[in-house]
This record gives C-alpha cells, structure tokens and sequence, in this order.
C-alpha cells in the first residue's frame, strides 16, 4: 500500500497530515472526494451492466445453437473444448554429456558443461588442471 492511501485509510494519520488545513479546504477536499466516490460507482455500474448484457447475449447464442442442433466443436471447427486447457509444454531432450570425470566415491560420471561444475571438476581446475582434460 502507497504511504498516500495509507494515511488516507487510517483516522489518526489522515488526521495528523490534515492539521495545517481549514474546515473550508477540507470540506473541498470531501466534496472532490465525494466526486471521485460518485464516479466510481458510476464505472462500476456501468461494468456490470456491460457484463449483464453479455452474459444474457451468450445464452441467447447457446439456445440458438441449441435449437439447431450444433455443438461449440461445429461453429468453431473444434478449436474449442468445454474446459479451458493450457498448451502443454514440450520437454527439452537431454544435452549430450561433453565432460567425464571421476567422483569422490570413485564413480566415473559425465557433465554436460551446463549448469553447476561438479565438485570434483571445480576441485582439480583450482588445482591447475584444464578443463579440456576432462573432455570426451
């Protein structure tokens, strides 16, 4: 929340910030506020009956599709299901091993260059090793 709506939202705080005003620029500030109050329900009435009008022009359409014996799938050529569904992602295919390197287990393990080095790489190129050693 802003600091602004914060103060106005609090009775003490709006009270402490509007103690240098007079009564007649606070009550034009209430009417300028009331005005904005006004507006507001206007918009959102204006809202609603816009979605009123819609909601009541789809189920005119959904009888009339109805009535003729269609589904959605006909008019729209099977682009649409009852239930929305979100595009399936495509999983990535594994990257091809670059590296091969020896564990602290004593397991012969590949990296594919991404990511995080593995311990036992970080480890020998600190110690002055290339990474080209480890190359396949």
């Amino acid at each position: 929340m802003s600091e602004f709506t914060d103060i106005l939202t609090h009775a003490r705080r709006l009270n402490a910030a509007t103690k240098e005003l007079t009564v007649a620029e606070l009550s034009e500030v209430a009417s300028k506020l009331a005005g904005i109050i006004e507006q507001r329900k206007e918009d959102e009435a204006e809202q609603e009956r816009a979605l009123a009008a819609k909601q009541l022009e789809v189920a005119r359409i959904r009888k009339e599709i109805e009535a003729a014996g269609l589904s959605p799938e006909d008019i729209l050529g099977g682009a649409v299901s009852s239930t929305k569904t979100a595009s399936k992602k495509q999983a990535r295919t594994p990257r091809p091993a670059k590296y091969k390197y020896i564990d602290a287990n004593g397991q012969q393990k590949t990296w594919t260059g991404q990511g995080r080095t593995p311990k036992a790489i970080q480890e020998a190129l600190d110690a002055g090793r290339s990474l080209n050693e480890f190359a396949l």
